[in-house]
C-alpha cells in the first residue's frame, strides 16, 4: 500500500512539475507585431533614454557628462534576493547588445525575455516598460545604436537558489507582470494622460516608490506611496498627492525639482534622485508637466513605514 501511494505521489509531483513548465515559458511578441516594428527616430529615443534612466543603471557609477553615453554596466544592485549586476548595453556586438535584433530587443524590453528565450529577472524593470508603445521601444532603440561600444564584459548575477533559476521568473510573472494601467483616472485631461505614460511607463517610478512583498510583487493598492529602499535601510519616500507624501507641493513646484533638484523647502534631492533628476532636466518641461500633473491627480495614499523583514 506505502508503494502504491509513493508511485502517485511521485506521479502527481511529475504531473504538477510538468504544469508549471508549462505555465512558467516565455511569451514573445506576436510574429504580426514583430513585422510591425516602426524604424527608430533618433531624437524621440533620446528623450526615452533620459526618461527612462538607462544611464543611471548602465554607465559606470558616478559617471558624469559624456560618460553617461558609455552604457559598460557592471553597477551591482543588491537586493534580499541577492546582488544584481546591470550588463553592458553598449552597442558592442561581442559583450553589448549590438548584435541582437530590434524585435529582440523590443521582446526584452516589452515582455522581459532575453534573445536567447529565457526570462529576465525584474531587476530590469521591464514591468514598467511594458507598458511603453512600440514607437517609443524603437526610438529608444535606434538612440543606444547610436552610442560608443564597449567591450567590457560583465561578471553574472549573485544570486542564490531558487531565485537564480530563470524559469522560476515565469510563475512570477503570472502573479505580478500587469503591463496595462494601474489606475483610470476619471475625467483625465491629455497631460495626465502623458504624464501617466511617462510615470508608469519609461519613467519607471514605481520600481522604487510602491511597496512590494515579499517575493517582490507591487502592492497595487499603494501605488506610489513609498517604501522600504530595495538597498539599504532608507525609505523612498510617498510621491501621491498626501499631506505625509508630496501634497503641499504644486505642480509647478514638482516640475521645477525635477528641472533643478531644489525641493519647495529648499532642499535638494539626494540619494539615487540625484541621478534621476539630472536624466530627468534632459527632458521637454512640457512632459516634466505632464509628470506633476499625473502625480497630483492620482489617489493621495497615507505613508506607512514599515521595516523590512
Amino acid at each position: 500500500m506505502l508503494k502504491k501511494l509513493a508511485i502517485l505521489a511521485v506521479g502527481l509531483g511529475v504531473i504538477v512539475a510538468g504544469f508549471l513548465w508549462f505555465l512558467s515559458a516565455p511569451s514573445v511578441l506576436e510574429a504580426d507585431r514583430l513585422a510591425k516594428l516602426p524604424d527608430g527616430d533618433v531624437a524621440n529615443g533620446e528623450i526615452m533614454f533620459w526618461t527612462g534612466g538607462c544611464a543611471s543603471c548602465h554607465a559606470a557609477p558616478k559617471s558624469k557628462g559624456e560618460a553617461k553615453l558609455q552604457l559598460v554596466g557592471g553597477l551591482g544592485l543588491k537586493t534580499p534576493f541577492g546582488t544584481f549586476r546591470a550588463p553592458n548595453i553598449s552597442p558592442d556586438e561581442t559583450n553589448g547588445i549590438g548584435g541582437w535584433s530590434k524585435g529582440d530587443f523590443a521582446n526584452a524590453m516589452l515582455k522581459g525575455v532575453s534573445p536567447n528565450g529565457s526570462h529576465y529577472f525584474p531587476a530590469f524593470p521591464y514591468t514598467s516598460y511594458a507598458r511603453m508603445t512600440d514607437k517609443d521601444v524603437m526610438d529608444l532603440w535606434a538612440f543606444i545604436k547610436t552610442l560608443p561600444k564597449s567591450s567590457n564584459k560583465v561578471a553574472e548575477h549573485d544570486v542564490p537558489f531558487p531565485f537564480n533559476i530563470r524559469r522560476v521568473q515565469g510563475l512570477w510573472k503570472i502573479l505580478f507582470f500587469k503591463p496595462e494601467p494601474v489606475m483610470t483616472i476619471a475625467n483625465a485631461s491629455p497631460e495626465v494622460l502623458r504624464g501617466q505614460y511617462l510615470v508608469d511607463g519609461p519613467g519607471h517610478c514605481s520600481e522604487c516608490h510602491t511597496p512590494r512583498n515579499l517575493i517582490g510583487g507591487y502592492d497595487y493598492s499603494r501605488w506610489l506611496a513609498g517604501g522600504p529602499a530595495p538597498e539599504g535601510d532608507e525609505f523612498i519616500p510617498n510621491i501621491t498627492p498626501h499631506k505625509t507624501g508630496i501634497g503641499e507641493w504644486e505642480e509647478s513646484d514638482i516640475a521645477y525639482a525635477l528641472e533643478s533638484g531644489f525641493t519647495p523647502s529648499f532642499d535638494s534631492f539626494g540619494s539615487s534622485m540625484v541621478d534621476v533628476q539630472e536624466n530627468m532636466a534632459k527632458i521637454p518641461a512640457k512632459d516634466r508637466a505632464a509628470i506633476a500633473a499625473y502625480l497630483k491627480a492620482i489617489p493621495a495614499i497615507e505613508t506607512i513605514k514599515k521595516k523590512k523583514k
